[in-house]
């Protein structure tokens, strides 16, 4: 009885072993051969896996890349200094001319400064909020300051600041648009990283009905557009914005706005 025990085990184990051999040789024989610039590409991209060029991490893009011919640009952390370095690798030509863009979150309004409909006391994140009456605030437009574009950005650039806005830091963005895509109100904008200022303002509704909400909301007045006419203010819809190709002084017009909406990105408040 205890031999056929055992010559069991050993029918089983010397199985085991051959199948594991014809594997192996399997897997040798058969083995695509990875190509060595995906390899490349992974070591010179960022490795952040955010997903803004539309594939599944950055793996995937390179692969892409050198198998699908997929375009060289796409990735919005490396900017155009690891575009070059694709273009390098792939020996190919790689326009890297358009300037980086960041994320901007248009509006300033705390629980202080705007008023709200109702308390709010529910699960922490703005898109809960907003399925609740579009949100606590009466303004639909701006920030619901809960955070989940804090909890989405893969390089920690957002933070709730001590006045109790968020704000993004410019340099620590890499234009994944993760945060975009996450706010429910549309607030957060992309605008070019060397700009200086923005109308941190979201709201498209008249300046008289803005002020009964917001005490730092755009009220449409114009007074940015008549003070530094070489800055590129225009107001439509009752909104100001700014033309970042405009070249001009926009200093007046940070000094003369009634709300304080307009926000220079280099004081630290």
């Amino acid at each position: 009885m205890i031999n056929r025990v055992i010559y069991a085990f050993l029918s089983v184990g010397i199985l085991g072993g051959a199948l594991g051999l014809a594997l192996a040789y399997a897997a040798k024989i058969f083995a695509v051969k990875k190509d060595e610039r995906v390899g490349a590409l992974e070591e010179i991209l960022p490795g952040v896996n955010c997903g803004a060029c539309g594939y599944p991490g950055c793996s995937g893009y390179a692969e892409a890349i050198v198998m699908e011919d997929a375009e060289m640009t796409l990735c919005s952390p490396g900017g155009a200094a690891v575009a070059a370095k694709i273009g390098e690798i792939m020996g190919a030509e790689v326009n890297v001319s358009s300037e980086k863009m960041v994320a901007q979150i248009m509006c300033r309004g705390t629980r202080e400064t705007s008023k709200t409909k109702f308390e709010y006391d529910g699960i922490q994140d703005c898109n809960a909020l907003h399925s609740s009456f579009g949100g606590d605030k009466v303004c639909p437009y701006g920030c619901l300051g809960l955070g989940s574009c804090i909890d989405v950005c893969p390089v920690d650039a957002i933070a709730k600041t001590e006045a109790g806005y968020l704000e993004i830091d410019r340099d620590k963005c890499i234009s994944c648009g993760k945060c975009i895509d996450v706010c429910p109100t549309g607030v957060i904008k992309m605008i070019p990283y060397n700009a200086r200022h923005i109308v941190a303002c979201n709201s498209t509704d008249k300046g008289g009905v803005v002020r009964k909400y917001c005490s730092v909301g755009c009220i449409g007045c114009k007074m940015c557009e008549k003070k530094s006419p070489e800055g590129g203010f225009k107001v439509e819809n009752f909104l100001a914005a700014i033309d970042y190709s405009a070249e001009g002084s926009r200093a007046e017009a940070v000094e003369v706005c009634p709300a304080k909406c307009i926000i220079d990105l280099d004081v630290v408040e």
